[in-house]
């Protein structure tokens, strides 16, 4: 097996990803923080080094309907795109989803506007939750690197075939550079299972044409518990092509959920994304003050793994979860999951929501204070304050 450590920027990692994973339809519409992704791809796709088609549409609307009919005739198919572009590609998600067509995409997280910011939350990545795509959250490069390639094979598994989108921190990751290793291009091809399979596609010349997305309305509800079993199938399938790259190349960055220090811990801090880099040194911190912390990286966010939250997290006295996106009525996004999860467990965690929406940077400073304000949490005060912006947590935020 070939690899090499190269210091690249966090786009130029994932593009090398892409490319290596030999995808026949790349459609792009550029848009901060997600732009130098695509860039590069273009630059691949000038210098002959790239292996299909790359596109460049008129808007993020224009480069996910290209990827949709690309998926439905049969190839491997890709686009990126953030915020705003998101937003504007949610209508074709949902048709790719419903479609069973297993495109791979980046959301790079940055914050919805208004007001008008380019700091980087969850908000446009988790928007997307109920289309029926899987959605799997990278804590660092070389993490994005590994989940981009696990992507084609977890979404084109025919247990599965739905979308995937690699979520990863804008700017936080995508503009930093860092040492990554990187795999041959035939390693890779190798892993993934070489061209895509798919059980159907148009082909205008088969003899028996097919045509997606065409039924009647009494049909709706089988459709929508097929994509609901494939989604609970991406559980298994995510934890199996992990451990698989891992015995292929000797990383294990992949799985549902990653346990740091929770098996005495009587405070545990759940939270995704590179955030989670600066929650794993202020736990180390805490432990050796003393203090009985633990952390829950959430690696998977749609299938969401409720047993395995569960498991890490019933001992427990009180659960942080730190939410980067806001449900505007209700509180975080994260947190009345989890809460859902324990629901009917009889002795459960005490769970506290920390909001850390609209581009909140979040040092190793304000994690502790989080926990801070977790150990300090009772029975009484759950049910008078249901969540909490960490912003009110110390001026400096």
């Amino acid at each position: 097996m070939g690899k090499k450590v190269s210091v690249l920027e966090g786009s130029m990692a994932v593009a090398e990803a892409v490319r290596a994973c030999n995808t026949d339809v790349i459609a792009a519409y550029p848009i901060s923080p997600q732009t130098h992704i695509v860039e590069d791809l273009s630059a691949f796709a000038a210098d002959g080094k790239l292996h299909g088609k790359y596109i460049c549409s008129d808007s993020e609307f224009s480069a996910a309907s290209a990827v949709y009919g690309a998926s439905a005739a049969g190839g491997r198919a890709y686009t990126a795109s953030s915020s705003q572009g998101l937003m504007l590609m949610i209508e074709v998600v949902y048709n790719i989803a419903g479609m069973r067509l297993p495109v791979v995409f980046t959301g790079v997280n940055r914050t919805v506007s208004p007001p008008i910011s380019i700091n980087n939350d969850h908000q446009d990545t988790m928007t997307l939750r109920d289309c029926g795509i899987v959605q799997i959250h990278a804590e660092s490069i070389q993490e994005a690197y590994d989940a981009h390639i696990q992507a084609f094979k977890i979404a084109e598994d025919h247990r599965v075939l739905l979308p995937v989108m690699i979520c990863m921190d804008g700017w936080t990751l995508t503009h930093s550079f860092t040492p990554v290793t990187i795999f041959d291009d035939e390693d890779i091809q190798e892993f993934i299972g070489g061209p895509i399979n798919p059980i159907h596609c148009l082909n205008p010349k088969d003899e028996e044409p097919i045509s997606y997305g065409v039924g009647t309305d009494t049909l709706l509800l089988e459709y929508k518990y097929q994509m609901f079993e494939a989604m609970k199938n991406a559980e298994t399938v995510i934890e199996e092509v992990a451990q698989e790259y891992k015995d292929k190349f000797g990383f294990f960055n992949g799985g549902l959920v990653d346990a740091y220090k929770t098996e005495d811990a009587e405070v545990i801090l759940l939270a995704l994304g590179s955030v989670v880099s600066s929650a794993r040194v202020a736990v180390d911190e805490l432990r050796a003050e003393g203090q009985k912390v633990g952390l829950l990286k959430l690696r998977s966010y749609r299938p969401f793994p409720t047993n395995k939250i569960v498991e890490y997290c019933k001992n427990a006295r009180v659960l942080a979860v730190l939410d980067k996106a806001v449900s505007i009525g209700i509180g975080g996004v994260v947190a009345p999951e989890v809460k859902a999860a324990f629901a009917n467990m009889g002795a459960t965690p005490l769970i506290k929501d920390y909001i850390a929406s609209g581009g909140k940077y979040l040092d190793v400073a304000a994690i502790k204070d989080i926990f801070e304000d977790a150990w300090c949490v009772s029975k009484e005060s759950i049910k008078e304050q249901e969540f909490h912006f960490v912003k009110l947590l110390r001026e400096y935020l």
